[in-house]
């Protein structure tokens, strides 16, 4: 009988404690690694929303005020947004993108004028705006009625290009269509193999 309830109270081995020690380490592991990624996918999902909506306000901005409003890109993450009313111009706000987030074409991206988002440029430019007429603009000024343009009035298609440096699959692009305006988001699409392409986000 005493055989039996010393049997009955025994507690873990140390192999059995060791062992789910090494499980909930496995676990905790593979939790911090998937909020990691989490963590860095939303910083360039970040990145692309201050892009996408310093674009957007600024355009709203001058069709609502009826006057100019410019956006200036500077790598590697700054985007300036001012308002010229009456020759005046004054800042209206200043973005910055994700500390490992940044404006760059990263090697890899298509690279023919036939594969770059809406076709603007060639992808060689970080910021290439102006590409009618040389590309490589960094200031979009957004009209009245809504159109893009270059500071010698000329219509201004372009694109801009953000990434985790050395992270290829992490690549977005925001392009402008000079005539109406128009701004459009883009994801890259890395397969395993295949192709790389854009596709609209």
């Amino acid at each position: 009988m005493g055989d039996i309830v010393r049997r009955g109270r025994r507690g873990f081995s140390l192999i059995e404690l060791m062992l789910v020690v090494a499980i909930a380490i496995i676990i905790g592991s593979m939790a911090t690694i998937n909020f990691m990624t989490a963590v860095k996918n939303s910083r360039v999902n970040t990145a692309y929303q201050t892009t996408m909506m310093s674009l957007r306000r600024a355009r709203q901005g001058a069709i609502d005020e009826r006057c100019l409003y410019v956006v200036t890109f500077t790598a590697p993450r700054t985007i300036l947004t001012q308002k010229i009313s009456g020759g005046v111009t004054t800042t209206v706000t200043t973005d910055t993108l994700p500390f490992d987030i940044q404006f760059r074409a990263e090697p890899g991206i298509p690279n023919t004028a036939t594969t770059t988002p809406d076709k603007f440029g060639t992808g060689s430019n970080a910021i290439d705006f102006a590409v009618d007429y040389g590309g490589a603009g960094t200031v979009v000024y957004f009209n009245p009625d809504g159109s893009a343009t270059d500071a010698s009035s000329r219509i201004n298609n372009g694109v801009v290009y953000m990434v985790r440096r050395g992270e290829l699959n992490t690549s977005r692009a925001v392009s402008v269509f000079g005539a109406t305006g128009r701004i459009k988001g883009w994801r890259l699409d890395v397969p395993a193999s295949g192709t790389k392409v854009w596709m609209a986000n």
